[in-house]
């Protein structure tokens, strides 16, 4: 499939890129962390991006997958895109839950009044408005939505009981059907698990496990970036030529300096503004909290076993 020049140029889209708040009813996650403070923060501190469009929450919405920490995630992250009249889109991560995603987020597409417009995939017909909470086949949760011409697609990558996340095969299907026909302002595909790793055997136990599957759909469509979470750190790459953004974390951040056999976690809430559009597209900027706590180890384990390492 080829993809005209103007596809690319003709309208601009700018996206707050949210990931990994692990929120859960309490408002902490299981290590303690002040995960509802955590995201509070890098509300306010993005409050004066200018020219949002959108804004998307590639996984992990919370850290028990209840559906009480998810409806936690929605007020807030609703909230803030009312205050801006834009929608905001959510994806599934490896800790979240199906039944628990649904009940608060149902499509995980949502327009400014918080309005459910996303239409869920199907394997028998063309993606369809489902009724609130219905699931998709299988009950995965992926989902389709046009904003000003630009076309956003979320896809579940979750695999319960595992890190690790996987596209199913019914899912590439839908999504390379929905690919066949150029969107206005092309699109942007939203997941958890990056189909992208860094040369870690240890990282590339928990990342996507068929990123070629996805790549081969991807490839001469009309996307123009892939958002991904998961990994608590920034991270960017290309997949068959498309180019891959990974941003860190909310409730932690995932320090890159400890030594390769270790993972740190540290403190310190980031996001990303991706503007999609004009010569440079896709450019990524990351936002940093001001956070007093910020770089403040939370926990440090072995790579290999998932063990505590003692300090």
């Amino acid at each position: 499939m080829s993809v005209s020049p103007s596809v690319r140029t003709t309208r601009t889209h700018r996206i707050l890129h949210l990931s990994d708040p692990h929120l859960t009813g309490r408002g902490f996650d299981e290590d303690g962390v002040d995960a509802a403070a955590a995201l509070d923060r890098i509300l306010i501190d993005a409050r004066f991006v200018a020219g949002l469009d959108l804004v998307v929450v590639s996984g992990d919405i919370a850290d028990d997958g209840s559906a009480e920490g998810c409806a936690e995630v929605r007020r807030r992250v609703g909230a803030f895109a009312a205050e801006r009249g834009i929608p905001h889109f959510y994806s599934t991560g490896n800790h979240d839950t199906r039944a628990g995603f649904a009940a608060a987020l149902g499509s995980g597409h949502l327009g400014p009044d918080g309005t459910d417009i996303g239409r869920l995939f199907d394997l028998t017909r063309e993606p369809v408005t489902p009724a609130a909470g219905e699931p998709g086949p299988a009950g995965e949760r992926a989902a389709v939505t046009e904003v000003s011409g630009l076309r956003v697609i979320t896809l579940d990558s979750l695999v319960p009981g595992s890190v690790q996340g996987e596209i199913s095969a019914a899912q590439l299907t839908w999504l390379g059907s929905v690919l066949a026909e150029e969107a206005p302002a092309g699109t942007v595909v939203v997941l958890h698990h990056p189909p992208i790793v860094l040369e870690s055997p240890p990282t590339r136990s928990v990342v996507l496990r068929n990123p070629d599957d996805l790549g081969r759909v991807l490839a001469g469509t009309d996307v123009r970036a892939v958002l991904c979470g998961h990994l608590h750190l920034q991270l960017s790459g290309s997949l068959y030529g498309v180019p891959v953004w990974v941003t860190p974390g909310i409730v932690t951040r995932v320090d890159a300096t400890a030594p390769p056999h270790q993972v740190r976690a540290v403190k310190g809430a980031g996001a990303s503004v991706v503007d999609l559009g004009g010569p440079f597209s896709p450019m990524v900027h990351t936002l940093q909290a001001r956070d007093p706590q910020a770089g403040a180890e939370v926990y440090v384990v072995d790579a290999w076993s998932g063990a505590e390492v003692a300090g």
